[in-house]
């Protein structure tokens, strides 16, 4: 993993953090939030930023910040297919 790359881990990891630091207990994020968040750009090349996202939000469930759910569940992460949602661990 080069150096730039764990930059972005790092920033989507925070952004992910402070996305639900903003909302209730109980909501949910989905990871394109945190993609478009540490995106700088007007175009959809938060795209690109999608499978970081998640790979952000499950070293966060291994911490214990975060809960990764599907159809309001939480899931293992390493199961997870298809949309996800990212909220507080509870």
């Amino acid at each position: 993993m080069t150096n730039v790359e764990r930059q972005w881990d790092r920033r989507l990891e925070r952004a992910i953090l402070e996305l639900l630091e903003r909302r209730a207990p109980a909501a949910t994020i989905c990871p394109s939030d945190a993609a478009r968040a540490v995106y700088a750009g007007d175009d959809d090349g938060w795209r690109a930023l999608m499978e970081p996202a998640r790979r952000a939000a499950r070293r966060l469930v291994a911490a214990g910040e975060v809960e990764i759910t599907q159809g309001g569940r939480p899931v293992d992460p390493e199961r997870a297919r298809g949309p996800i949602r990212i909220r507080r661990a509870g």
